[in-house]
């Protein structure tokens, strides 16, 4: 079987591209925060890997339509997950939702409004 080389570093630069743009792109959409998690946001990055993050946005959507918004704005061009929650929402489930708890360790926001 061939060894493939090569394929993690690739998928890097389209996850570091794409989230550039993003970041480029949330101003006029009313974002508060942006955490990157997931294996991008703790270096592990393979070949398969997703781009995902945690959006603060004040939104009366309900949870399950809420990565609806950002993907009609932002349309990724790699796998993304979006994870969208209120500043209430975030404040209240910070030191208890895992996701929060790995967004938040990983790093300070990567945007802030």
């Amino acid at each position: 079987m061939p060894m493939m080389i090569g394929f993690a570093a690739q998928r890097r630069m389209m996850l570091e591209a794409e989230f550039v743009r993003f970041v480029e792109e949330l101003p006029p959409l009313g974002v508060e925060r942006l955490y990157v998690t997931g294996e991008f946001g703790e270096q592990l990055v393979r070949s398969d890997t997703s781009l995902e993050v945690v959006i603060v946005h004040q939104t009366a959507e309900p949870w399950r339509r809420r990565a609806d918004f950002f993907v009609e704005h932002l349309r990724p061009r790699v796998e993304t997950r979006f994870h969208v929650y209120t500043a209430e929402e975030f404040a209240k489930l910070a030191e208890v939702d895992p996701l929060l708890i790995r967004a938040r360790g990983i790093g300070e926001p990567a945007y802030a409004n």
